[in-house]
């Protein structure tokens, strides 16, 4: 029937070619770039997209309007797929294979709402076509309504991790739906309903880390272990032909020189934060800095005129661990390493940038420290201690132990491990009301900035949105 249809990249058109059809390059940007943790790049060009990282919102700004519209041209496609799968059944399909659909619908139709309402706040909530008048919802509304909808959802999904499906690899399933249940409760500080939908998935013992942090977010962490949804890209492993892509060149470097001759650059709009790196310096957080960061000369120039950095460690270099050497640019110091796939991992005659790299949603270390976050504070544990959780988190890292662990402490370990990740620091930032973390290297942040204002393409066809 095809639900997850809509969290593939691309689908197959009537011509046999690919046309992109999924998470559009600009939206997922547009929702990660306020936090402490990444800043816009791409100086001189799109500067709205800079002002939105200042907090300065702009709502003819077509990023606005392009999420906003997608994202909900995703939800009504999702919400007439399952009107369909009801007709199926009416038809005599098997009734508990349209309800494991219409459960996988409902999950993906949740994820795009919760994403939309930590974006807008109040916001839509579709659960049928025919809505004869649009009305706002709070954001406390939605996050309840997500909740209520993986709770019904749950007990038809199948009880396994997405790479174990054998009908749809990486589809949907109970432990992804209780997932975006933990964001949910996050959102709503019900810290003990984050515990319970968390400690299921880890009780399961279905879940693991991914051995490797550094190749989690390339080729061979593609469908892991560890990944509850991930977007999939493919290029079928030739070099010619059909080719389901993600525009990763939003993220990557201008300038480069590859290890494989004539690989593709990028347009460098998105940026680490000094901040964030002089945090992970001050960690000595070699593996996941080393990952999560692609240093060009003048970036290692700039953290060094810091008297607390004059001195950086020999790994700290503008050459990535798989020979791919970054330039200078006049975009950016730094371009992000989660987004970024080694040249020598493209399949040969595949030159664009990170060509065959999936996209991950949301991963079992996401869920061990809102896990760990939700004991510490205050939820009964379900699934072991929190201390327990981080350090699992840590141990992949190459950290060592801790042996107790305060809230502070495992939002600093969300920060060194969720940094440039679906503005994860961002949501986190401004459900603690830490204005002081978002007002950084000549920023400020107050809480009357924590949405953006709705755009006005929208405000123009929806009399609500006024």
């Amino acid at each position: 029937m095809g639900a997850y249809a809509t969290l593939v990249g691309q689908k197959l058109n009537a011509t046999g070619t690919y046309d992109e059809t999924g998470l559009g390059w600009e939206q997922i940007p547009l929702i990660s770039v306020r936090g402490d943790d990444v800043n816009a790049g791409g100086k001189g060009d799109q500067a709205p997209f800079t002002d939105t990282d200042n907090y300065s919102y702009d709502r003819s700004f077509w990023m606005y309007n392009s999420l906003w519209e997608i994202w909900y041209q995703r939800i009504v496609q999702v919400t007439a797929q399952i009107e369909q799968l009801e007709k199926f059944r009416a038809g005599g399909v098997n009734s508990q294979l349209i309800d494991q659909y219409i459960a996988e619908c409902k999950t993906l139709r949740a994820f795009y709402t919760l994403e939309i309402s930590r974006v807008w706040g109040k916001v839509i909530v579709m659960e049928v076509l025919d809505q004869s008048q649009l009305t706002l919802r709070s954001k406390d509304d939605v996050m309840s309504w997500v909740s209520a909808q993986m709770d019904e959802s749950i007990p038809s999904l199948p009880d396994m991790r997405p790479n174990q499906r054998t009908d749809i690899k990486g589809g949907v399933t109970k432990y992804t739906a209780l997932a975006i249940k933990a964001m949910a409760n996050l959102e709503l500080k019900n810290y003990q309903g984050v515990a319970d939908a968390t400690g299921q998935i880890i009780n399961s013992g279905k879940f693991t880390l991914y051995s490797d942090y550094y190749e989690l977010f390339k080729t061979p962490g593609k469908l892991a272990d560890e990944n509850l949804l991930e977007i999939q890209y493919s290029d079928f492993g030739v070099g010619t032909g059909n080719n389901v892509k993600h525009l990763w060149d939003f993220y990557g470097p201008t300038s480069w020189t590859p290890s494989v001759t004539g690989a593709g650059a990028g347009w460098g709009f998105y940026e680490p934060s000094q901040k964030y790196i002089k945090f992970m310096l001050s960690r000595n957080e070699q593996k996941r800095l080393t990952t999560n960061v692609l240093f060009t000369p003048d970036g290692i120039s700039k953290i060094k005129e810091d008297p607390a950095y004059s001195t950086l460690p020999s790994w700290v270099s503008n050459i990535t661990p798989d020979n791919d050497v970054i330039n200078n640019s006049a975009r950016a110091l730094f371009f992000s390493g989660k987004h970024y796939l080694p040249t020598n991992q493209l399949i040969p005659g595949r030159l664009s940038y990170g060509s065959n790299k999936n996209y991950i949603i949301t991963r079992y270390a996401e869920v061990l420290l809102m896990y760990a976050e939700a004991v510490a504070r205050g939820a009964s544990p379900t699934a072991g201690t929190a201390v327990n959780a981080v350090n699992i988190v840590r141990n992949r890292a190459g950290l060592g132990d801790l042996a107790s662990v305060t809230a502070d402490q495992i939002m600093d370990e969300k920060y060194a491990e969720l940094g440039m990740e679906w503005g994860i620091r961002y949501f986190d930032m401004v459900r603690l009301g830490n204005t002081a973390a978002l007002s950084y290297d000549g920023r400020t942040f107050t809480m009357d900035k924590q949405f953006l204002p709705y755009p006005l393409a929208q405000i123009e066809k929806i009399q609500s949105l006024e």
